[in-house]
């Protein structure tokens, strides 16, 4: 395991690939100081145009941060961020990219989840990266199955697949980082997936504890767990039925997961895993706005592309 130092310079210089020329800062949160500030003293070592911003935790993932952290993120060459809730999925964030910006999430990074998943060879996780994607992006309908009960078949349509490889040299490139995904937001959905992997509230579950949720035309019509079910509702009395949307299929390839921790950020990188997400999914190819994008991973999938089993990564390859 990398130290903290370690795993800010591997973020500020392999992933991010910032100049001495650039701009950069860092946006954190009252609860991700310490990794906020390792991150901060890793840019300022190349670059001396570096800022960083701290504000409240958001309310919940997909929270829009405060205007002038938005207009920050904009107009840098590069940011940062390491928060509690996530920005990925935020207007902010793809505005920031659609200027020009490129940059990396962090959201609910811890200290142990920032050493271990930084601890990586992403040249590793961005071939594991293109491999799957030549596998699945041109099929017209994936199906996903396992033995806890998953079976679900996502139609992409035109709906372009993405690969999250923590390579982000190029502007307006983004990425979670620790990284290591395939993905795309399908235009719909049918079916059945039991998460029996990682998903907030809860965390990792426990064994035999399994989340299942019914799926049809797209929207997630039941959801057998109270806890998730609740904080759908709650967004539901928002914005409708966009709280329902099902909003992403994951592929994850980072063969230096070897365990879940607990953490989606970096348990849905866990290769050999898949992920489906309900809620937004406008900031990764798709058409709906929501303020919740819930991942829910799950263990020792069987993937079909048009019929055709895809190779997936192992841990440990």
């Amino acid at each position: 395991m990398s130290t903290l130092e370690e795993a800010a310079e591997t973020a500020v210089v392999q992933c991010l690939g910032l100049e001495a020329d650039e701009s950069c800062v860092v946006v954190t949160d009252d609860k991700r100081e310490t990794i906020g500030e390792a991150l901060y003293e890793a840019a300022c070592e190349v670059s001396a145009d570096t800022t960083i911003l701290r504000y409240p935790p958001g309310s919940q993932h997909g929270a829009e941060p405060p205007a002038a952290v938005a207009a920050a993120m904009r107009n840098a060459d590069v940011f940062l961020a390491p928060t509690t809730k996530s920005l990925s999925h935020t207007r902010a964030r793809s505005k920031a990219c659609e200027a020009g910006a490129r940059g990396a999430t962090l959201p609910g990074i811890t200290e142990d989840v920032f050493t271990t998943g930084l601890d990586a060879d992403y040249k590793a996780i961005r071939r594991h990266c293109a491999d799957v994607l030549a596998q699945v992006q041109d099929a017209d309908e994936i199906r996903v199955t396992t033995e806890a009960g998953t079976d679900i078949t996502f139609e992409p349509g035109a709906r372009e697949w993405h690969q999250d490889t923590g390579i982000v040299h190029e502007a307006g490139d983004f990425s979670n980082l620790p990284a290591g995904e395939v993905f795309v937001s399908p235009e719909t959905a049918n079916g059945t997936y039991v998460v029996d992997g990682t998903m907030m509230p809860h965390g990792k579950l426990e064994a035999g504890q399994e989340l299942r949720f019914e799926v049809e035309d797209g929207y997630v019509t039941d959801i057998s767990d109270d806890d998730v079910r609740e904080q759908v509702e709650e967004a539901t009395q928002e914005v409708g039925d966009a709280a329902r949307n099902l909003a992403e299929l994951g592929i994850g390839t980072n063969v230096a997961v070897t365990d879940l921790v607990g953490s989606v950020l970096l348990d849905e990188k866990a290769a050999g895993t898949v992920h489906i997400a309900l809620g937004d999914d406008a900031s990764i190819g798709g058409d709906t706005e929501a303020p919740i994008h819930l991942d829910g991973i799950v263990t020792g999938p069987t993937v079909y592309a048009d019929g055709e089993e895809v190779d997936l990564p192992a841990a440990g390859e």
